[in-house]
């Protein structure tokens, strides 16, 4: 077996698919979710939540040496900085910023595609990741896994 997840997708591919597809629906049946105001507000407080999530988990990934792209082999479990509190800090971030670009957007058809998005990503790649993690680092991932929740 390959040293890898196997990932059906690359995680950020899923979330520019359901973005475009949202958008076309969107150009076809526009729908707004909010007031423009509020929608632009609650979109900025999203997308600046999101960034200090991912670059905490990046930082943390950089210093244990081990990839960030899921397509490579993973050398070392993370459990220190985004990582205390999510197993997935990364595609909460992306989850984050895709609802605040729904929100500037103010698109009910794109709100409402996060939720395949994230079932895609839950199924095609996080499992994958998972199963990967726990036969590479055995008890310990489990350890970590008992700890921390899958997304918060």
């Amino acid at each position: 077996m390959p040293d890898k997840a196997n990932v059906v997708v690359l995680p950020p591919v899923i979330f520019v698919v359901a973005l475009l597809l949202g958008l076309l629906i969107d150009f076809v049946v526009p729908i707004q979710v909010l007031p423009r105001t509020p929608a632009l507000w609650l979109g900025a407080l999203f997308i600046l939540i999101s960034i200090p999530i991912v670059v905490s988990a990046m930082r943390e990934l950089d210093k244990a040496k081990t990839a960030i792209d899921v397509r490579k082999p993973t050398s070392a479990l993370v459990r220190t900085g985004a990582f205390q509190f999510s197993r997935n800090p990364i595609y909460v971030a992306m989850v984050m910023l895709y609802l605040g670009i729904a929100s500037l957007i103010n698109s009910l058809w794109i709100c409402l595609l996060v939720v395949p998005a994230v079932t895609i990503l839950q199924l095609g790649v996080i499992r994958r990741e998972e199963g990967y993690l726990e036969q590479k680092f055995g008890e310990d991932y489990r350890r970590y896994k008992a700890q921390v929740h899958r997304w918060l």
